[in-house]
């Protein structure tokens, strides 16, 4: 009898361990452009099925030997597919169901992830939802659209060169972690914007962000995205990060395919496998080409020269960043980057800095030096396709003299943007006494005498994209004024075909930082002006003058404004 008791107890003890081996800690949701991405964080390796639902659409899963962790339902506002996710009656008791409530049917795509090694994230059971295909990714132009416009240009000499900048990392990838757990993430998407207005200010260019918030793009998508839009070159942007606090400064990578040269560039490569794992896997570069029996030397030719023109162009911005950054190596560092692997972009990996450091996680989060950085880029950039344009763009024939016919809507200022000149040169090459143009009228562009200019100051102001509910009483144009921005930018972000609202509906806008809601911070003991500085990732002279202060002193209590900008 004293065995059967004593065996009882021993099963009785480890029941729960059996039954409920796993245990569900969090779910995180990423929407972005093209999916939406939910990230469930287990305990330990998922053992799970789905099936999907129609009337109403829903993904349902089945957690086996699970038990809940996390508070549900979670309410998503901010996907165009998803709405909720909510627990419901499971098939058994040891298992634990999740309800995903879909807007719109969705074909999901289920995966698990193991524990990165840093130790980051545990187990998890990715579930990816696509939009569909009326959802298009804010990151790219659809290829067609690209082709025929870039095909019409090119025959007139005119064609925009298209620069790719890749804000790495994203969403569920924070990248590097700084002392005071500041995100590489934000850092690499602020300068990324930046660098975007800076190149699009420039006439003949153009820049195409992989990614415009903060979601993950795939490493392999990224390149497909720079492929899509037809970029003659991929910058992708990162902050640099080490084990240790003392190494600082600014590298930039090119494409080694053997092996890394330096411990950071070996410290870097296994930081990007961390953030595959994070992200998910990736796809294989998507192939130019069905026949398989295409000579391996010309892939090995193409791979050459990308490696070849991303050297000159990450040394011309070394040269630059030298100028407004310390550099952590003043040559291009060899590595072997996802990246960077793209066989017909030359491609480059800045890394800006290193966030592991303290003084320089504080100025990567400033956002002057971040202008300097984005302006250096641009520099270098400029001088790379100075001396070497790609054929039939507008940089290729702007020392040339050219022909442009005016079409309607089109006036000097204009057509002396387009082309980099001036208005009272094109007025002195064409004999012309005042400013009036007619449609169809052959005008021609003189040929540039002077290198490409980057402007001092560009309007790099940051953005972000607020949702509205709409109250009674308000319509698009007062709403427009309230956040500052045009009844136009409404309709198109919210792709609006009346003008009529609805009480309660709910719109996205993007506004500047500068517009944003006036943050306040009350001043605590052991508080001065560079720690809250810090804090809110602005400068101290900002503080001193959104706050009018005469010195640096502070009181307990005291309220400050702190600037967006």
């Amino acid at each position: 009898m004293t065995n059967v008791v004593y065996a009882l107890f021993v099963s009785l003890l480890f029941l729960p361990t059996l039954t409920f081996a796993n245990a569900l800690e969090g779910i995180r949701v990423w929407p972005s452009p093209d999916e939406t991405r939910v990230v469930i964080d287990l305990k330990s390796e998922a053992q799970y099925s789905y099936f999907s639902l129609t009337s109403p659409n829903r993904v349902v899963v089945d957690l086996e030997n699970t038990t809940q962790s996390t508070k549900l339902p979670l309410t998503v506002t901010d996907s165009p597919v998803l709405t909720k996710i909510r627990k419901s009656s499971p098939p058994d008791k040891s298992s634990y169901r999740l309800v995903l409530e879909l807007k719109a049917s969705s074909t999901p795509q289920l995966f698990k992830l193991k524990p990165t090694p840093g130790g980051q994230y545990g187990h998890r059971l990715v579930i990816d939802l696509p939009h569909g295909k009326e959802a298009s990714s804010t990151a790219s132009v659809p290829a067609s659209q690209t082709k025929v416009s870039k095909d019409a240009s090119q025959f007139q000499g005119t064609a925009d060169i298209v620069v790719a900048i890749d804000a790495g990392h994203g969403g569920e990838d924070p990248g590097s972690i700084g002392p005071t757990r500041k995100y590489e993430k934000h850092v690499t998407l602020s300068v990324s914007k930046k660098l975007a207005a800076q190149i699009n200010a420039i006439p003949g260019m153009k820049a195409v962000l992989t990614r415009r918030g903060d979601y993950f793009v795939n490493l392999n998508k990224r390149s497909e995205i720079a492929r899509k839009n037809q970029a003659h070159l991929l910058v992708s942007v990162h902050a640099d990060a080490f084990r240790t606090p003392q190494p600082r400064g600014a590298s930039v990578f090119v494409l080694n395919t053997k092996r890394a040269n330096t411990e950071i560039a070996r410290w870097v490569e296994n930081h990007e496998q961390q953030s595959e794992l994070l992200g998910g896997a990736g796809q294989v570069l998507a192939k130019n080409t069905q026949d398989r029996n295409v000579s391996q030397t010309l892939l090995d030719l193409q791979f050459s020269h990308s490696q070849k023109e991303g050297y000159k162009v990450a040394t011309k911005i070394l040269k630059e960043m030298g100028k407004v950054a310390h550099l952590h190596k003043k040559d291009p560092v060899n590595a072997s980057l996802a990246v960077l692997k793209s066989p017909d972009i030359p491609s480059v990996l800045v890394e800006t800095g290193f966030i592991s450091n303290p003084k320089e996680e504080r100025l990567l989060n400033t956002r002057s030096h971040q202008d300097k950085l984005a302006r250096a880029l641009t520099k270098a950039i400029v001088q790379y396709f100075e001396d070497n344009p790609p054929p039939g763009t507008l940089m290729a024939n702007r020392t040339k003299a050219q022909k442009h016919s005016v079409s309607r809507g089109e006036s000097l200022s204009v057509i002396a943007s387009k082309y980099g000149s001036s208005v009272s040169e094109i007025k002195k090459a064409n004999n012309l006494k005042g400013n009036s143009l007619a449609i169809g009228q052959v005008l021609l562009i003189p040929g540039a005498t002077q290198s490409i200019s980057v402007p001092n100051r560009v309007n790099t102001v940051e953005t972000e994209t607020i949702t509205h509910v709409v109250q009674r009483g308000e319509y698009l144009g007062k709403i427009a004024t309230k956040y500052k921005v045009s009844v136009g930018d409404i309709r198109k972000e919210n792709k609006l075909k009346t003008d009529v609202l609805k009480l309660g509906q709910k719109l996205k806008i993007t506004v500047s930082l500068k517009d944003r809601p006036v943050r306040k911070h009350k001043v605590q003991r052991g508080e001065f002006l560079g720690k809250i500085a810090s804090k809110y990732s602005v400068t101290v002279s900002s503080l001193r003058s959104a706050n009018q202060l005469r010195s640096d002193e502070l009181a307990i209590g005291q309220v400050l404004v702190i600037p967006n900008r």
